[in-house]
């Protein structure tokens, strides 16, 4: 089960400008702890927080207003991780392969595609499908209904504290693969099985 945001796609500092910039421009004001809080919350969950900070806008509206920035974004290049791409190719030829992320489900498509990438996934979820974001386990556990196996034999690929909460909870083994910019706090990174450096790291071998 891969994560996308942080894991295959460099995509938080984005996340942190643009959403940073929508809340100034629309008179909130953002905390010192704004980013990491944010990072795994479903769009839903998010965009209230955004109108916590002081944005005048409805939740609804302010989720149409970022996403709409990040399709923009997106549309001149994805982000892509190093390696990204071929550690999924390479793991998808022997294995399949689930992905669980709090992005909503048009900027998945995008990367996705983007990406040549679709065809290796047998199932995808947004947080926007489930009740819970992340640190909720509610995605991951729906990636594995939907591939019909057992959350407890999967091994989930993670970056972010509340990404490593969910899928721990969620009762799989959790590989962390550390963002250089954005690392999960020591508590939440003492829940991995397994701690890799990058993803070139991540082959079928790590796995088991």
């Amino acid at each position: 089960m891969f994560d996308l945001d942080g894991v295959l796609v460099d995509s938080e500092p984005v996340w942190e400008e643009v959403r940073r910039a929508f809340v100034a421009d629309h008179g909130g004001t953002w905390q010192p702890d704004t980013q990491s809080r944010l990072m795994g919350m479903s769009t839903a969950e998010w965009a209230s927080y955004l109108r916590e900070l002081g944005v005048r806008m409805e939740p609804d509206d302010i989720a149409r207003g970022v996403v709409a920035e990040m399709a923009d974004r997106y549309r001149d290049g994805v982000p892509l991780m190093p390696g990204a791409v071929e550690a999924v190719r390479r793991l998808s030829a022997d294995l399949p392969l689930g992905l669980a992320s709090s992005s909503p489900r048009r900027l998945i498509d995008v990367v996705l595609d983007a990406a040549g990438l679709k065809e290796c996934f047998a199932a995808t979820v947004s947080t926007e499908e489930v009740p819970r974001g992340k640190p909720a386990p509610d995605g991951y556990l729906e990636a594995a209904r939907r591939m019909e196996v057992d959350p407890h034999g999967c091994v989930a690929v993670e970056d972010s504290s509340n990404g490593l909460r969910s899928a721990y909870a969620a009762g799989m083994r959790v590989i962390a693969v550390p963002h250089p910019r954005y690392p999960p706090a020591p508590d939440a990174l003492a829940l991995a099985w397994r701690v890799l450096p990058d993803l070139d790291a991540l082959t079928p071998g790590s796995l088991s």
